[in-house]
């Protein structure tokens, strides 16, 4: 659909306006008749303004006057009207031209690549490894062999369990599923006991295998044992097992850090700055001078990449950078006001222990 715009962009195309009670029967009779429109806008249901390429817009008298509607050319566009316009300035039409033939060139190369779906996996990670089997930026679409690029990949990464590459335009849309870890294999028949492998206060213990040790309220350290690995009954008398139990409970983490009492603290100002440079295919152009006029600043660069259409992306990039200024405070603390800001940021904390199985010989 993108080369269709752009080659009724080449040849010429109408800005049409139709007006009448049934519109969304004519773009459903235009659309089933294969007849593109573009840049459809309603306007209180009886109104629509669309392009349509002069060849189609000779077929859609009939279609008009089946729906009751009136049709009107409100603009002549594309490069046939614009070179009609301005044909004294041959100048400025040739150079048209040859950006027309650049976009057109352009189309044939990726100039994007988005990559979704990896959580575990960096997206830096990923667009190596695309780089390494020729899938980057400015990279001809010609050459590409997706199912080639995929097979490679997923034999060199055991961490990539699926991969799909679409081409749309000059965007590369990237998707991953990333491998699970197999969880361990426990061997029930293999007789073992928990410990604890740090202190803290019981607040749950379950036992599904085995004798409970401890109880809820119990205060246990690092090595002592929760649950035995053996059950014991009446007639059976003691058997040997894998001691299996969810145990949860409370352990406290202290924190120490020297805290001084005179501290030169960052303040914004307020002042900012906005400077703006263009990349142009890996060529940086700056609009500004290097230099900030702050003496001291924080950075923010947000950058933006230039398309024409959806999946249609230039490459061409817009960097737009501000400086925000800030000054050093010096700002003196009570011993009052440093325990209480930083025990409120540092307070302690409850967690689930974590349990490991310990062998045991008979």
């Amino acid at each position: 659909m993108i080369f269709k715009i752009l080659f009724y962009y080449i040849v010429g195309y109408l800005n049409i306006i139709v007006e009448g009670v049934f519109v969304e029967r004519f773009i459903n009779i235009c659309k089933s008749k294969n007849i593109l429109l573009w840049n459809i806008k309603m306007e209180n249901g009886v109104k629509l303004y669309a392009n349509i390429g002069i060849k189609d817009y000779r077929n859609i008298r009939e279609i008009a006057r089946k729906t009751n509607t009136k049709i009107r050319i409100r603009k002549k566009c594309g490069i046939p009207f614009l070179l009609n316009k301005y044909k004294k300035r041959k100048i400025f039409a040739g150079i048209f031209i040859v950006i027309i033939l650049g976009l057109i060139i352009t189309s044939n190369f990726i100039w994007n690549i988005n990559i979704t779906g990896n959580t575990q996996i960096s997206t830096e990670e990923i667009a190596k490894a695309l780089e390494e089997e020729g899938l980057k930026l400015g990279t001809y679409k010609g050459k590409l062999d997706t199912t080639n690029i995929i097979q490679n990949i997923r034999l060199k990464r055991d961490d990539i369990a699926w991969m799909g590459i679409t081409i749309k335009g000059t965007n590369a849309e990237i998707q991953i599923k990333e491998t699970t870890k197999a969880p361990s294999i426990v061997d029930k028949d293999e007789y073992c006991n928990i410990i604890a492998d740090k202190d803290g206060m019981i607040t749950k213990i379950s036992v599904q295998n085995g004798t409970a040790n401890v109880k809820v309220g119990d205060i246990v350290k690092k090595g002592d044992i929760l649950a035995y690995g053996y059950l014991e009954g009446k007639y059976t008398g003691i058997r040997y097992v894998h001691s299996m139990a969810d145990i949860e409970a409370k352990v406290w983490y202290s924190k120490k850090e020297k805290v001084y009492l005179n501290q030169e603290v960052p303040t914004d100002t307020g002042n900012t700055e906005t400077k703006y440079s263009l990349v142009i295919n890996n060529f940086k152009i700056n609009f500004y001078k290097t230099l900030s006029k702050f003496e001291k600043y924080d950075t923010i660069n947000e950058s933006k990449k230039l398309m024409l259409f959806s999946n249609f992306y230039l490459p061409i990039e817009l960097i737009k950078t501000t400086n925000e200024e800030y000054v050093l405070k010096n700002i003196t603390y009570t011993a009052e006001e440093l325990t209480r800001n930083y025990s409120t940021k540092n307070r302690r904390r409850t967690k689930k222990t974590n349990t490991r199985r310990k062998k045991h010989n008979k």
